[in-house]
């Protein structure tokens, strides 16, 4: 079976296209390239959907723990101090364990148990904590005279969050901020690990590979292509933040623009 053979028949099989069937033998590094490539379309749906969800409430979280407001500000500080105090392992587990309950109560649940789902929510969750926290601190950062100008202006509530708080907010949040879409991405590999099953095989990135090392005994060929399809990912990542990052910062002289920096969470 030549390469261009095996991208069509595995290329989309972790959406459920093509072929069915895994390779049981005489592995080649065309079938490992492509079906731990297909896999990661499920790590990229995952990030991207998470980040988009958890970017929103993260917005509102950091909002609420800035707030005067007693029933806003307890509420986003407890769920940020409860998601980032415990490890995303573990609330992959609990979040199992609720949507399997909630299944047994009404059938209305039973996608929520689903790995593309249920981990889902988790990761969305997650990211909002740890996305909040990075937007508060640049809450807590904006200059006073940014505020005071718009208080001359005549701006207040709404108007003033839209066109002075919220973009001051993400000029300053943003590089910190690059650095939590990226652990997200990675983090998207604990899906694996997690009790929310793949549906009829069709796993990440990580599920292929570790079929792979199991079939081969050797897992020094899948992983490493697991790492170089992330580590692209990455790439990726870092241009398309680099690039919001050079419009939140169009007006300012090319010299004060901030520069995003690579820090990775090595623990979280």
């Amino acid at each position: 079976m030549s390469c261009w053979q095996t991208i069509q028949d595995y290329g989309l099989r972790a959406v459920g296209i093509g072929e069915r069937l895994l390779p049981r033998e005489d592995f080649t590094l065309c079938q490992q390239f492509t079906l731990i490539g297909s896999g990661m379309i499920w790590n990229i749906y995952f990030g991207v959907f998470a980040l988009i969800l958890g970017f929103l409430l993260a917005t509102a979280l950091a909002m609420g723990k800035a707030s005067s407001n007693r029933l806003l500000r307890k509420p986003s500080e407890w769920f940020i101090f409860v998601f980032r105090g415990s490890p995303l392992f573990i609330q992959f587990f609990f979040g199992y364990f609720l949507f399997l309950n909630l299944k047994n109560v009404s059938p209305i649940f039973d996608p929520f148990t689903a790995a593309w789902l249920g981990a889902l929510i988790v990761l969305f969750l997650n990211t909002a904590a740890y996305s909040a926290e990075i937007f508060y601190g640049a809450l807590l950062s904006i200059p006073k005279g940014d505020t005071e100008a718009a208080d001359a202006y005549g701006m207040s509530g709404w108007s003033r969050f839209r066109r002075v708080i919220w973009p001051t907010m993400l000029r300053l949040a943003w590089p910190a901020y690059t650095n939590e879409a990226i652990f997200l991405f990675h983090a998207t590999a604990l899906v694996f690990f997690s009790g929310f099953p793949a549906w009829q095989q069709r796993g990440d990135a990580l599920y292929y590979a570790n079929y792979f090392a199991d079939k081969t005994f050797n897992p020094f060929v899948p992983y490493p292509i697991l790492a170089f399809y992330f580590i692209l990912l990455t790439l990726v990542i870092v241009g398309v933040f680099g690039l919001v990052n050079s419009r939140l910062n169009k007006h300012l002289p090319q010299d004060l623009k901030p520069k995003l920096r690579l820090r990775p969470n090595l623990i979280r």
